[in-house]
């Protein structure tokens, strides 16, 4: 998915967007700094005993964005902006997704064997300043996560695992690059260079390349994409054939190769729970796994297979539990016929059932606009209604930013009017526990709207909080409607610039772990927004 453009007229249609009203109207008090440390922790008093935590509802979903930055599709906008400009366009693409109702973001951060921080492996990425090795002048993956933190949305820092290079030039590498001072572990494959899978060097290499930034950064999840073994091209055989001989084992070479990517997914996920519980472990891999014609267990469609293609056993490690999400790419219209979006939705719900794996879809905003059923705005908001019937499928990833954020094809504008007209949280992930409740919740009026603060729950689990809006005077403690989520935050405040004037409101605060399980509400505040503002 990574070598796909769209078009960029991000701004335009966010302007257009806010002035139709579909923007979000919650900002923090805090001016854009979440992270109120200095805020009063929550007393007992403040609890609301025996009112139960909102449940993890179909109105639990993630809503997440891939920001690609190979050739700079997304970010940077051009290489040779200044860092604070790099700076101040990352900050603003994550605005918009925050005021279009995303909650992730999954930030490619090693698309060609380099790097976006400072890697004691690999070297800086070409596609930050335009040169491969040049130091960019600040740690760029600190930055994307302590910004989309301060935001509340959750980082998956999404890794290629064996892509090498766009161009079979090997001279255009780094000199430090592993892959040029390890010659024998490339091979040049279509218009690219590759880490070959099956050598146990590369493999080990990607892991400690991963586990690094596990170690290093406060990300939520790794994730992968559908590259593994490339896409054929030209009918041509990967050239791998002496590392076969060399290590496989009596296998078929689809046995073989089929079983170096396997190893690679199940180490990782073992060794990246190992490090910190917390981070998950997800992948994006293409959509169909086998066609029915193939095998039984295989989908009603007529497409190329990753199982057969690529090298990829999706299906196996959902089954086996080798990740913690899976969001397959279905790139196809409802009524495709070699791919039909309705048939595989409901096949990959269907393969998820009765495991502990996450299925989210991944969605494709870069074809809005486009030719046949995508002329239609309405193309994508029907996947949803699709999904919606689906309860296994808990929630959608748009690729990419600028084609979501630009409103390409009407698409935007569309699903915020259908389907994400209220914040939504993502579901929650196991392992976690939900922390005690916030406190002393208070509401006032003022000339921007209302202001609602809260004392920080006495949890060290606690990390962002939810507030929820009901219009009237409501109970102080009352269960809280998930349909009534205003928003998220990491602090202990937010103006409400949606509040109407002369109306009365409660507001509801709940606190949430980093993986989302969720309090009871604190004591609720009801207030009257102020008049003539």
């Amino acid at each position: 998915m990574a070598w796909l453009t769209g078009n960029q007229a991000g701004a335009k249609a966010i302007v257009a967007l806010a002035a139709a009203g579909l923007l979000a109207g919650c900002t923090s008090a805090a001016g854009g700094d979440d992270r109120r440390v200095d805020a009063p922790v929550a007393r007992g008093d403040a609890e609301c005993p025996g009112v139960k935590a909102p449940g993890d509802s179909r109105h639990r979903q993630l809503r997440g964005m891939w920001i690609a930055t190979v050739s700079g599709i997304d970010w940077p906008r051009d290489p040779a902006h200044s860092a604070e400009r790099k700076k101040a366009d990352y900050r603003a693409m994550l605005d918009r997704a925050r005021a279009l109702g995303m909650n992730a973001v999954f930030v490619q951060i090693r698309p060609t064997a380099d790097a976006f921080y400072d890697s004691p492996y690999e070297p800086w990425s070409q596609w930050i300043t335009g040169t491969q090795g040049k130091d960019p002048g600040f740690d760029v993956l600190k930055f994307f996560v302590e910004e989309a933190h301060a935001r509340d949305l959750e980082f998956h820092a999404w890794f290629n695992p064996y892509r090498v290079a766009r161009g079979t030039d090997r001279s255009k590498l780094h000199p430090d690059n592993p892959a040029r001072k390890n010659p024998s572990w490339v091979r040049a494959y279509g218009d690219g260079l590759w880490y070959d899978p099956g050598i146990p060097q590369v493999r080990e290499l990607t892991t400690k390349v991963v586990l690094d930034v596990v170690n290093k950064y406060d990300i939520d999840a790794v994730h992968f994409d559908d590259y593994f073994y490339p896409y054929p091209v030209g009918g041509k055989d990967f050239p791998d054939a002496d590392t076969y001989r060399k290590y496989g084992g009596g296998l078929r070479k689809d046995e073989w190769r089929r079983r170096n990517v396997d190893a690679l997914v199940r180490e990782l996920h073992k060794k990246i729970h190992e490090a910190k519980p917390h981070v998950q472990f997800g992948i994006s891999p293409f959509g169909v796994w086998r066609n029915r014609t193939s095998d039984p267990n295989g989908s009603a469609t007529r497409a190329l297979q990753s199982y057969d293609d690529i090298y990829a056993d999706t299906r196996k490690w959902v089954k086996e539990g080798w990740v913690d999400y899976i969001t397959p790419q279905l790139y196809w219209e409802i009524g495709n016929p070699a791919a039909d979006y309705r048939t595989l939705a409901r096949w990959w719900a269907d393969q998820v059932e009765g495991t502990d794996v996450q299925l989210t879809i991944g969605q494709a905003s870069y074809r809005g606009g486009g030719p046949g059923a995508w002329r239609d705005p309405a193309e994508l908001s029907r996947h949803l209604s699709v999904n919606a019937g689906l309860p296994r499928i808990r929630g959608d990833v748009y690729f990419s930013a600028k084609d979501l954020l630009g409103d390409k094809g009407g698409q935007t504008s569309r699903l915020r009017k259908d389907h994400y007209r209220t914040a939504a949280i993502p579901p929650a992930v196991e392992g976690g526990k939900a922390p005690r409740p916030a406190g002393s919740v208070r509401a006032v009026a003022t000339g921007e709207g209302v202001r609602v603060s809260w004392h920080l729950s006495p949890s060290r689990r606690a990390v962002s909080y939810a507030v929820y809006r009901v219009e009237g005077a409501g109970r102080p403690c009352a269960p809280v409607d998930p349909t009534r989520l205003l928003t998220t935050v990491r602090g202990a405040s937010i103006v409400d610039r949606t509040a109407k004037p002369g109306v009365t409101y409660t507001y509801y605060v709940t606190a949430l772990d980093r993986l989302h399980h969720e309090s009871g509400p604190a004591r609720g505040a009801t207030v009257t927004a102020a008049e003539g503002r």
